[in-house]
């Protein structure tokens, strides 16, 4: 007996909202963090929060690889969860954890590199030494980031997301004790600065991990321990790889292409470059709604799909586009409308302000094709199709989006604020693309992944 209009119109609202808000929670509480970290190392000089903002900058870039390839686990575990195969789930959940064990290991040799690429694109001679020292000292941070990310999915697959919740509310706490502690000196330690921050960055990683193992030991045990016979079986790996890194190289893209907008603006000045990350803080802040609502659909419908019930699979799909797209639409209107008040949150410089408050109704129009397709890119990853969304971020933000922003900033009168409307540009076009690409996907029979 299918279930009545009623209940699959408000059930999927409700299950989505109570799976995707804490995941918001934990986004949200994941930046601010780094946050912490930048405003804190701030107060020792200009050098040491130009030298952490860079390292931040270089080992994210670095690491999202290996949390994009472990996003593979997504509809590995949804879906099979969803079949009611307990011991799917132990598999992934294990074949998770070697899979961030040996993605570490290069992760972490690139971050040896800093120094020379930090070089290649001409940062401040000065500033490069410290930044290159930040990125040494976290490496022993990068395995147990990916393991909370493994264990973060699996947590998040039975819909138990509190326990990650509450995980980094206490790393924020610790996080600021740490970098009191480490960056300014206490208790007989000598201040150590930008590795201080870097160890304080380490030790709260460290710590994440194993406050959430210890949290939310009871669901997690079982699934880890006894070592499943045949865990190690290379075919599986093969098909973690064949959807993780495409997640992977779409991640890439995109911060490559707001980097290429940020090293660009940079040309028009040091306002311009002000104002740019003010403006993109903000829009930043707002993104971290629907990309946890795409998760959370990348669960919901992978259990779909495990259960064999396209039913559930598009109700959930309409359930989170319009809530992705409901949200942006309300911050876009905030943006659209008080944008001066919004920019005098971060700054209080004049010319500053006004190129923000320009930047962000910007922001207001690009928000809704920003969460509309964060979300279909969720939606996708839980059907298992993650190599045409790849492919559709490299046209969308590497060829149009870059394209029109260079086009308009240096062949026309916009300057500065042309780069801003490339950006439009490649998020209207990717958003379009995805939105047809998901349509189709549900109109096909269901396909768990192999």
């Amino acid at each position: 007996m299918q279930p009545s209009g009623s209940s699959v119109s408000v059930s999927p609202f409700r299950s989505l909202f109570r799976l995707a808000l804490p995941i918001v929670g934990v986004n949200v509480g994941m930046m601010l963090m780094g946050s912490v970290d930048t405003v804190m190392v701030g107060r020792v000089s200009p050098e040491a929060l130009a030298a952490v903002a860079l390292g931040n900058v270089y080992s994210f870039a670095v690491m999202i690889f290996g949390v994009g390839v472990l996003l593979a686990l997504d509809p590995i575990l949804a879906q099979a969860h969803g079949a009611g195969e307990s011991e799917g789930v132990a598999f992934g959940l294990q074949r998770g954890v070697v899979l961030a064990a040996v993605l570490a290991i290069p992760l972490s040799l690139a971050m040896l590199f800093a120094a020379p690429l930090l070089q290649l694109a001409r940062q401040p001679a000065d500033v490069i030494p410290l930044a290159a020292q930040y990125c040494l000292i976290i490496i022993p941070g990068i395995l147990p980031f990916l393991l909370f990310n493994v264990v973060r999915q699996t947590l998040q697959v039975f819909e138990r997301v509190a326990p990650v919740l509450w995980t980094i509310l206490i790393a924020n706490v610790l996080n600021v004790g740490l970098n009191r502690v480490l960056v300014f000196g206490a208790f007989g330690i000598s201040p150590l600065g930008v590795a201080g921050s870097a160890l304080a960055t380490s030790l709260s990683r460290l710590l994440m991990i194993a406050i959430l193992i210890w949290i939310a030991r009871r669901p997690l045990l079982p699934l880890l321990l006894p070592i499943r016979p045949g865990m190690l079986t290379l075919a599986p790996f093969g098909a973690m790889l064949k959807i993780g890194i495409p997640i992977a190289f779409q991640f890439e893209i995109e911060i490559a292409a707001f980097s290429v907008v940020a090293l660009l603006m940079g040309t028009f000045g040091t306002v311009q470059v002000a104002g740019h990350q003010v403006a993109l803080s903000l829009a930043s802040l707002t993104f971290m709604v629907p990309m946890g609502v795409g998760m959370a659909a990348a669960v919901q419908v992978g259990n779909g799909v495990g259960r064999g019930d396209p039913v559930a699979v598009r109700a959930s799909a309409r359930a989170a586009l319009q809530i992705g797209a409901g949200f942006m639409c309300v911050t876009a209107l905030l943006f659209l409308g008080l944008p001066r008040f919004f920019a005098g949150l971060y700054t209080n410089a004049p010319d500053v302000l006004a190129f923000a408050a320009t930047l962000l109704p910007i922001a207001g129009i690009f928000q809704i094709c920003d969460g509309l397709q964060v979300v279909c890119v969720g939606l996708l990853r839980g059907l298992g199709d993650t190599r045409a969304p790849m492919l559709i971020n490299l046209l969308g933000f590497g060829v149009l989006g870059i394209g029109t922003s260079l086009t308009l900033a240096f062949k026309t009168s916009l300057g500065a604020i042309g780069l801003w409307w490339g950006l439009v540009m490649g998020l209207t076009v990717v958003a379009a693309i995805l939105l047809l690409r998901l349509r189709v996907a549900l109109r096909r029979p269901l396909k768990r992944v192999q």
